[in-house]
């Protein structure tokens, strides 16, 4: 049997993109949408606060395109309390003219290959309490301007299967791989999170950056790495550009 890099976990991730029904939103009475507006300003203040759980990061994202209009990131310690987040999002009046364009769970996700790779320690725990290593499992969504997210799979085909790869072959690209990315460092800031038995794709990719052009660069320039240009399946691409509450009222009149 080809072994199985061992991963480290952290956080659980939701990924909720609404669509807004606009007919139906500017129907509504000036008092009502202002009421509504308040009302998911003071949603949104919470969670970006994070006053409903003693860890985590949110922040909400205007979507670019016709795939959605808003996209509410959340991370948090527990799928409980992603769970909790979306039940109190529901229950908002501006919930009422959204409907659910596409969502994704997942958890963030470190090989630990790649952290071995990086911190020298091998224990599993060890691991887990270097700082890039919490930077990774615990990340605070970075105050950048735009966000894309998509996600993907390793292909397992008939002719090209990365799980059949010996250890030592998959550690190789993996290597190459992070080098071209951290030619972006500073520049555009990754999250990922694995999904395998959560969604339908293997992991979630999302990129931070203050210019939406090196979305384009980076993932470009990785279709011509071996692990991307040979093994990697993508899904949707979603652009977003950062709202802070206090924008939503903008955003929606």
């Amino acid at each position: 049997m080809v072994e199985a890099p061992e991963t480290l976990e952290g956080w659980y991730c939701l990924h909720d993109f609404r669509r807004v029904d606009w007919a139906r939103w500017k129907a509504l009475p000036e008092n009502e949408r202002a009421a509504a507006i308040q009302e998911a300003v003071e949603f949104l203040t919470h969670t970006e606060q994070h006053t409903d759980a003693a860890e985590g990061s949110s922040a909400l994202y205007s979507v670019l395109g016709h795939k959605a209009d808003l996209l509410f990131l959340h991370l948090r310690p527990t799928p409980d309390e992603l769970n909790a987040l979306e039940g109190a999002f529901a229950r908002t009046r501006l919930a009422d003219f959204t409907t659910a364009a596409y969502s994704y769970v997942s958890v963030t996700e470190l090989g630990l290959y790649e952290a071995q790779a990086r911190g020298g320690a091998t224990a599993p725990e060890e691991m887990r309490n270097l700082p890039f290593v919490q930077a990774r499992l615990k990340p605070q969504i970075p105050a950048r301007r735009y966000v894309t997210f998509y996600p993907m799979n390793k292909r397992r085909g008939e002719h090209e299967n990365w799980y059949t790869l010996p250890m030592d072959e998959r550690r190789a690209m993996m290597r190459s791989h992070g080098t071209l990315g951290h030619k972006y460092f500073g520049i555009v800031q990754q999250m990922i999170t694995g999904s395998v038995g959560f969604d339908d794709w293997e992991w979630g990719v999302t990129l931070f950056s203050e210019d939406p052009l090196q979305f384009k660069k980076l993932v470009y320039e990785m279709r011509f790495d071996e692990v991307s240009a040979k093994f990697a399946e993508f899904g949707p691409f979603l652009l977003g550009v950062r709202v802070q509450p206090d924008e939503l009222d903008r955003l929606l009149r």
